[in-house]
Formats: C-alpha cells, sequence, structure tokens
C-alpha cells in the first residue's frame, strides 16, 4: 500500500517504512506528526483519489532527526560590468519515517471489532453472573 501526500507545497509518495526528507517542519525529533493532505491512496485492490483530497485517510510518521541538506553554490555574474557574486545555501531539512497509512475502511473495522469484543465480553460477563447466582442458590439449598 502506498499514497502520496502533500506536504511543505509539495507532494511525496510514501509508503509505510520509508524515511522520506521533507522541508523543515515545526515538529520536535521523536514526535510523531499527521498528514492529513492525502491525493492518492493505493493498495492491491483499488486506487482511491481525492477531489482534492481523500477523506478519511491519514499518513502517520515520526520524525527522525533534522538537518541540512548539501551545499549549492549561488553564483551571480553580469558581462563586462565586473560584477562576481557567490553565494553558499545549504536547505534544512526534516528526516520522517513513515509509520502507517490509516485509511476509513481500517478505522470502521477497527470501530466493528471492538463493538464485537464487548459484545463477546458483555455475553462472558452475562454468564459468569448467572453461573454465580446458581451456584449461591444451590449453597443456599444445601444449608
Amino acid at each position: 500500500m502506498y499514497a502520496i501526500i502533500e506536504s511543505c507545497g509539495k507532494q511525496y509518495k510514501v509508503a509505510e517504512g520509508d524515511v522520506v526528507f521533507f522541508e523543515k517542519l515545526d515538529v520536535e525529533e521523536g514526535k510523531k506528526v499527521t498528514f492529513d493532505n492525502v491525493v492518492l491512496v493505493s493498495d492491491d485492490k483499488k486506487v482511491e483519489v481525492g477531489a482534492p483530497y481523500v477523506k478519511g485517510v491519514k499518513v502517520e510518521g515520526k520524525v527522525v532527526s533534522h538537518g541540512k541538506g548539501k551545499k549549492i553554490l549561488v553564483y551571480k555574474y553580469k558581462a563586462k560590468k565586473n560584477y562576481r557574486r557567490t553565494q553558499g545555501h545549504r536547505q534544512p531539512y526534516t528526516k520522517v519515517e513513515i509509520t502507517k497509512i490509516k485509511t476509513a475502511a481500517e478505522k470502521a473495522e477497527t470501530k466493528a471489532e471492538v463493538k464485537a469484543e464487548a459484545k463477546t465480553e458483555a455475553k462472558v460477563a452475562d454468564k459468569k453472573a448467572t453461573t454465580k447466582t446458581a451456584s449461591a442458590k444451590k449453597e443456599a439449598v444445601k444449608e
């Protein structure tokens, strides 16, 4: 499964476990970051394209580190004017590891699973309560 997300004015193709370099984000190292602007989601079965974004889909990641990119040289020059300027630049970035792509279907499945677990727990609790009352009645009859 992969997704195309929009962040920092650019689009990135991400999958679970990928390490992506974004332009500098204001998030501390080790913290979670969530990307809501998901343009496309694809799994083995189908592809969902948003208009402009896919609803109910989020991409979660963990900030690994912050840093600066490779130095590039910017050179200004004007012919016949004896004008030359050299300047260096290092673009700051944030390194993010993608941990999970949450889709709306997964949310619905987890909600259904939670409801099913709650029902089974309620049934088990009812059985325990009925067995306790039945055993209490038997003890009362014995006495």
